[in-house]
């Protein structure tokens, strides 16, 4: 009884404190990916240091000069949404009442050949929607700016974090295994997130390309919905897919169009998340199907479209989590693809 007050308990500070908890969970993600970024950038220049004075000042500013280059990547991709998209973005809002119209006459076409009842009202109205999307967006400026501020500070405090820890655990029995824990959720989340984000990005320009060669408008705009979505697990690849092939199909005559967009779209999706992805990433991801998509609803219903974004991550580091100690390793098991979980540390 008691741990089933505790659940709930957790689960309304969860609602309660998601204006807190969901900018401070974005930070650190962005944290993570863009120290993966610079791990990887560091892998990639070709010096060596020792263990000299002269080599480790050297080793600090490779550091340095990785997170730099991390960071301006992410600026860059932000400048390219930017100039790129957010124009086509505008155009398409403005060509949404005709947008809306369409839709209404392709309903009543497939009501004539079909024969099935069509009512106008049955239809989203999509103008409201996107009026709503917009009220959201500037309402995010604060949150994006908390996010950043979040961040700027846990790059300043990051060289202290390991004094931290020792100063929270000075048992070295304790403190061996919450740092193996952390190892594990640390390596793993990085692997992921940078694998994630670079096939999202892969797959995201690769459907702009197919997109602007078959002439569908707003190529951009589609491009950056696939990129986006790819972090949804399942319903995002819907998504991803399905919008840009419902606005082909009320905006063009014939199927040809609508059937190159689902063909490039779908085989896209199928090719970098079903194939490529699952080899890249390795066992990072050893988990259930299942278990996935009933965390995807979890979090949905707890914090919106923002925990359908975490909810992998947050599994991920649940799974680590909890296969490290003996009262909860079987939740570790069922979370798990085929039972197999990680190791437990020594103790």
């Amino acid at each position: 009884m008691n741990g089933l007050i505790l659940f709930a308990g957790g689960l309304l500070l969860l609602w309660l404190g998601r204006s807190i908890f969901i900018p401070l969970l974005a930070a650190v993600i962005l944290w993570y990916l863009i120290n993966a970024i610079a791990s990887y950038y560091r892998r990639a220049i070709p010096v060596k240091t020792t263990n000299s004075v002269h080599g480790r000042h050297l080793s600090l500013a490779l550091d340095w000069v990785s997170g730099i280059l991390a960071g301006l990547t992410i600026i860059g991709a932000m400048f390219l949404f930017s100039t790129q998209v957010r124009p086509m973005s505008n155009e398409l809002m403005a060509a949404l009442p005709e947008l809306q119209q369409k839709l209404v006459d392709f309903g009543h076409y497939l009501s004539g050949e079909i024969g099935i009842r069509f009512d106008a009202s049955m239809l989203p109205n999509i103008s409201k929607i996107a009026s709503t999307v917009g009220a959201s967006a500037v309402g995010m400026a604060t949150t994006i700016g908390m996010i950043l501020v979040y961040m700027i500070f846990m790059f300043v405090e990051q060289s202290t974090f390991n004094k931290k820890f020792a100063a929270l655990f000075p048992n070295k029995k304790r403190s061996k295994k919450m740092r193996y824990i952390l190892g594990s959720i640390d390596a793993n989340m990085k692997k992921y997130l940078f694998m994630k984000t670079l096939i999202s990005g892969v797959t995201g320009i690769l459907s702009y390309f197919w997109l602007t060669a078959i002439g569908l408008p707003f190529a951009g705009v589609w491009a950056f919905i696939v990129f986006i979505t790819s972090y949804i697990p399942t319903i995002g690849a819907i998504v991803a897919c399905g919008l840009p092939i419902l606005y082909s199909l009320v905006t063009t005559d014939g199927l040809n169009q609508p059937l190159l967009t689902a063909g490039g779209l779908i085989g896209l999706q199928i090719l970098f998340g079903n194939i490529i992805e699952p080899k890249l990433t390795g066992k990072t991801l050893n988990l259930s199907t299942l278990a996935i998509l009933i965390n995807l609803v979890f979090w949905g219903m707890i914090w919106g479209v923002a925990g359908m974004f975490f909810s992998v991550p947050l599994l991920v580091a649940t799974f680590i989590i909890t296969a490290q100690f003996d009262s909860t390793r079987w939740i570790a098991i069922l979370l798990s693809a085929d039972g197999k979980i990680p190791a437990k540390s020594e103790e």
